[in-house]
C-alpha cells in the first residue's frame, strides 16, 4: 500500500486537477549525465532494500547523507555494495538534511538525505521544512516499523508522514515492496520539477525485507500535477507594455530566479529595460553585484537605495518574489503606489500577499525569455522610457546612504570588516553558507555575489545550525571551490559535529565563527526595543579569558585545523592561512565586538518608509509624494 499523493497543502504547485482531468504522463526523472548503469532488459528479482538502492541509482542520485537505524538498517546492506552511490555518514540527521539541501542548492541536483524511524526521522523535520520555505529540490527516505506494527505505538514509531504533511510538496508511505520504484522515480521528478522543494519517502522496514522485482519505470502517470510552466501570451505582452512606459519601474528579483537557472535572462531584461533592479536575500547573485542597475538587498536590513525605490516604485515587476513580510514591512504601506507584475512558477504565491495587476504563471526562464523580445518590440514601436529622472534619484540615495559601518569602540574586530575580508580574498568563485542572524545579514550585506548558487542561507525557515552541514553538501556537490560557512557562536554550536564527518571524509570546508560571544541579533533587538536587558543571550564563548567552549581546541579535538583572530591587523593573515590549507576543514575564530549591529533595518512591523540607516538616523525624503 502507498500513501500518496496527499492532498496538497496551501503551497502547492499548481491548482488541483478537475475530476476529469486526465492522468499526465511525463518522463521518469533519469539524469543520463549522473547514471553510469543501464537499466536492464528483463526486471531483476531483489528484495526491497535493493530496490532503494538501484532505484535511488537510477534516478540519477550520486550522493547519500544519512545515519542507520533499526528501521533502516536493511538497506544500509545493499548501499555498502553499491559502485554509484556516495554514502556520507552524518552525525545528527539534521546535518544530514541540511547537507542535502546545501548539496541541492549549490549544484541544481536533487539532495538526498536517509534516516530511520521515529527520533531519526523527526530529527530530518528542521530542514526539511527549512528546504520547503527556499523551495530546495530535497528526497527524504526514512525507515518506518513493520507494516504489521504501524498504529500501535511500537518501538520507534512516528507518524513522519503525518508530521511532515504540511512542509513536504508531497509525501509517501510505503509498504508494498512492488511500490518503491515507481515512488522513488516520483519523488525525485516532483522534487525537481514546477516549484521545487522536499518529497518525503517513507518505507516500512517489512517492505525493505520483503522479496519484490525492480523494474524502473519509463513513464510517470501523475494526475493532478502539472506545473505550468509556459506563462500566458496576453499577460507577457502586458508586463511588456507596462515596463516599457513605466517611469519608475524596479524589478524585484526573488529566489525563484536562481530555482529556474534563470540568471543569464534576468540579466538581458535589466539591460534591455534600463530599470533598477533589487535581488532579495534568497536571490543575492542572480544579477551581479557589479551590476551598474543592480540596487542591491530590499527589505528590513537592506539597502537604503532598494528599499526606497520599491516605495517610491510606479510599477513592480516581481520575479520569483513572495513579497516576504522582511521585504515589505508593513504590508499595508508598501509600494502604495505600485502597479505590480507578477510572475512566478507557483500560482499560490501571486496574490497571496500583495494585489496583482497583471499575473504570470510559469516558469521564470521562458517568462523571461518571452518577455524580453516583447519588450525590445515595445521600444521599437515607442522608443525607450525616460528613466533620467528615476535614476537620478536613486543615484542620490546610492551615494548619500551607502553601506558601511563604524569601527568599535571596545578593541574588538568589527564583524564587517572580517567578512567583506574574507569575500575579497576568497572572491566570486567561492560560495559563501551563511547561518542565520548578524553574520548572515553582514555576509549578505558585504560581500559582493557576481553569480547565482555563490550564497547560501537559510532565508525563509531562519535556521540556526543550517550553515556548517549546508556547506559541507556544499563542498561535495562542488569540490574544487572554495566553501565558506560564516557562522555565528551561537549557531555553531548547534551542528559543528558535522566537523567530525568533514575531517573523516575529506571535505576540507572552511568555517569562519563572527564570535561576539552572545546570541547577536537577539541582542540587537533587546538593544533597541528592551531597554538594553541582555535577558540570557551571553554565551561566554569569546570576551575575556575564558572561552566555552574554546573553539581552537574544539577544531583541534574534530581533527580540524583551528585558528583565532583577534586583531585587525591580523585579519588578512589569517585569511590567507585559512585559503591555504586545502587537506583539512579550518575554523576560524574571530573575535568580534559584541555591540557591533546590522544597519540599515527596518523594524519589525512598521512602514519601510521608516528605515534607519544607522540608530536615529533615517533617510530625510518626502514621505507623501
Amino acid at each position: 500500500m502507498v500513501q500518496g499523493p496527499h492532498p496538497a497543502p496551501p503551497r502547492s504547485t499548481g491548482p488541483a486537477a478537475a475530476p476529469a482531468t486526465p492522468a499526465v504522463v511525463v518522463p521518469a526523472a533519469r539524469p543520463a549525465a549522473t547514471v553510469t548503469g543501464s537499466v536492464p532488459a528483463a526486471p531483476e528479482k531483489v528484495t526491497g532494500a535493493q530496490s532503494i538502492v538501484r532505484s535511488l541509482e537510477e534516478a540519477g542520485a550520486e550522493v547519500v547523507f544519512g545515519i542507520p537505524g533499526g528501521a533502516i538498517l536493511p538497506t544500509y546492506d545493499p548501499l555498502m555494495d553499491s559502485t554509484r552511490l556516495r554514502h556520507i555518514l552524518v552525525r545528527h540527521e539534521q546535518g544530514g538534511g541540511h547537507a542535502a539541501a546545501g548539496y541541492a542548492s549549490a549544484t541544481g541536483k536533487v539532495g538526498v538525505c536517509m534516516a530511520t524511524s521515529g527520533p531519526g526521522a523527526t530529527n530530518l523535520v528542521t530542514p526539511i521544512a527549512d528546504a520547503h520555505m527556499d523551495s530546495v529540490p530535497l528526497v527524504a527516505i526514512t525507515g518506518q516499523v513493520g507494516a504489521s506494527l504501524i498504529g500501535t505505538d511500537a518501538f520507534q514509531e512516528a507518524d513522519i508522514v503525518g508530521i511532515t504533511l504540511p512542509i513536504t510538496k508531497h509525501n509517501y508511505l510505503v509498504t508494498n515492496p512492488d511500490d518503491i520504484p515507481r515512488v522513488i522515480a516520483e519523488a525525485f521528478h516532483i522534487a525537481s520539477t514546477g516549484r521545487p522543494g522536499p518529497v518525503l519517502v517513507d518505507i516500512a522496514k517489512s517492505a525493505m525485507q520483503s522479496q519484490t522485482t525492480f523494474s524502473w519505470p519509463q513513464e510517470l502517470t501523475l494526475p493532478g500535477y502539472h506545473p505550468v510552466t509556459k506563462p500566458h501570451a496576453k499577460q507577457i505582452r502586458e508586463a511588456a507594455r507596462l515596463l516599457a512606459t513605466a517611469r519608475r519601474p524596479v524589478l524585484y528579483v526573488g529566489g525563484g530566479v536562481i530555482r529556474a537557472r534563470a540568471a543569464a535572462e534576468l540579466q538581458a531584461l535589466v539591460d534591455a529595460s534600463g530599470a533598477p533592479a533589487v535581488t532579495t536575500l534568497m536571490a543575492r547573485g542572480a544579477l551581479p553585484d557589479a551590476h551598474p542597475q543592480n540596487l542591491g538587498m530590499p527589505g528590513m536590513h537592506g539597502t537604503v537605495a532598494a528599499v526606497a525605490a520599491l516605495q517610491k516604485a510606479d510599477l513592480i515587476v516581481a520575479l520569483g518574489a513572495r513579497f516576504d513580510d522582511r521585504v515589505t514591512g508593513q504590508l499595508s504601506s508598501f509600494a502604495p503606489k505600485a502597479t505590480v507584475v507578477h510572475a512566478d512558477i507557483d500560482p499560490a504565491e501571486i496574490g497571496k500577499n500583495r494585489a496583482v495587476d497583471v499575473p504570470i504563471v510559469g516558469d521564470l526562464k521562458e517568462v523571461l525569455t518571452d518577455l524580453l523580445p516583447e519588450l525590445q518590440r515595445e521600444h521599437g514601436q515607442h522608443g525607450k522610457p525616460d528613466l533620467e529622472a528615476w535614476w537620478q534619484q536613486l543615484d542620490e540615495w546610492r551615494g548619500t546612504f551607502p553601506l558601511g559601518y563604524d569601527e568599535p569602540s571596545d578593541g574588538h574586530l568589527a564583524p564587517q570588516h572580517v567578512i567583506s575580508r574574507i569575500g575579497e580574498l576568497s572572491g566570486p568563485e567561492a560560495i559563501y553558507v551563511a547561518g542565520v542572524g548578524q553574520h548572515q545579514m553582514w555576509a549578505a550585506q558585504f560581500i559582493k555575489y557576481q553569480r547565482p548558487n555563490s550564497w547560501l542561507n537559510s532565508g525563509g525557515l531562519g535556521t540556526m545550525g543550517y550553515s556548517v552541514p549546508a556547506a559541507m553538501g556544499a563542498k561535495v556537490g562542488q569540490p574544487d571551490r572554495t566553501v565558506w560557512s560564516i557562522d555565528g557562536d551561537g549557531c555553531f554550536q548547534m551542528t559543528n559535529q558535522e566537523l567530525a564527518t568533514c575531517a573523516i571524509n575529506d571535505i576540507p570546508i572552511k568555517v569562519a565563527v563572527i564570535n561576539n560571544s552572545s546570541l547577536g541579533m537577539v541582542r540587537q533587538w533587546q538593544t533597541l526595543f528592551y531597554e538594553s536587558r541582555y535577558s540570557n543571550t551571553d554565551l561566554h564563548t569569546g570576551h575575556g579569558t575564558v572561552h566555552i567552549p574554546d573553539f581552537v581546541k574544539l577544531a583541534d579535538a574534530y581533527g580540524c585545523v583551528g585558528l583565532r583572530c583577534e586583531t585587525k591587523a591580523d585579519v588578512d593573515a589569517t585569511i590567507k592561512r585559512a585559503l591555504e590549507i586545502d587537506d583539512q576543514p579550518v575554523v576560524v575564530d574571530f573575535t568580534v565586538s559584541r555591540d557591533a549591529m546590522v544597519w540599515p533595518m527596518v523594524a519589525a512591523g512598521v512602514s519601510n518608509d521608516k528605515i534607519q540607516y544607522a540608530r536615529g538616523i533615517s533617510p530625510a525624503w518626502d514621505r507623501e509624494d
